[in-house]
């Protein structure tokens, strides 16, 4: 079986239910994302709290979309980059920081330039940063608990990112104005 199912409240495990009734009640629909999760409960769970968690962490609206997005494009997410572009329209963030990101373009500050950098290297080396760029991510006014908080943020894109690639998530009618592929 190649494909993956696209589950509705009806069809849902039990214990992805509840979540599922959220994102209705919250978005008026069920994201494509949240659906093939809801095949595992736990998944669902699991991408949902850390969700939450990385969104209750020292970072601002910005920097949680520098976050996400360099993220997001750097595993070239079909379905995460248009996705995080409406929650950062959402949340206020100006268009010209989020076009930046989706094309790769450097950040307007250099402090969100030093938050970008960090979340590369992390991202690109496993997380074997150098203390180099540890300390340029200091002096930007960064400490250690916001290198933390990028691994938070990298774990909840980590699950949404792969089980966009393997499943295929197309992109959801809400996300399609803000369609994307990576530029060459």
């Amino acid at each position: 079986m190649s494909e993956f199912t696209f589950h509705t409240l009806e069809t849902a495990p039990e214990g992805s239910k509840a979540i599922l009734e959220g994102a209705v009640e919250q978005m008026g629909k069920i994201p494509g994302l949240y659906a093939v999760m809801a095949e595992s409960p736990e998944i669902l769970t699991a991408y949902t709290q850390l969700h939450q968690a990385f969104t209750n962490t020292s970072f601002n609206a910005e920097e949680l979309t520098v976050v996400w997005q360099t993220i997001n494009v750097e595993h070239e997410c079909h379905f995460c980059v248009p996705a995080h572009t409406a929650i950062a329209n959402m949340m206020g963030v100006d268009p010209a920081l989020t076009e930046a990101l989706r094309n790769s373009q450097p950040m307007p500050t250099p402090k969100l330039q030093a938050l970008q950098d960090l979340t590369l290297s992390i991202v690109r080396n496993r997380g074997f940063s150098s203390d180099a760029e540890l300390e340029a991510f200091y002096a930007a006014g960064y400490a250690q608990k916001q290198v933390l908080e990028i691994i938070l943020g990298l774990s909840q894109k980590v699950i949404s990112n792969y089980v966009n690639h393997v499943a295929k998530t197309p992109v959801d009618e809400m996300f399609q104005q803000f369609a994307w592929t990576k530029a060459k």
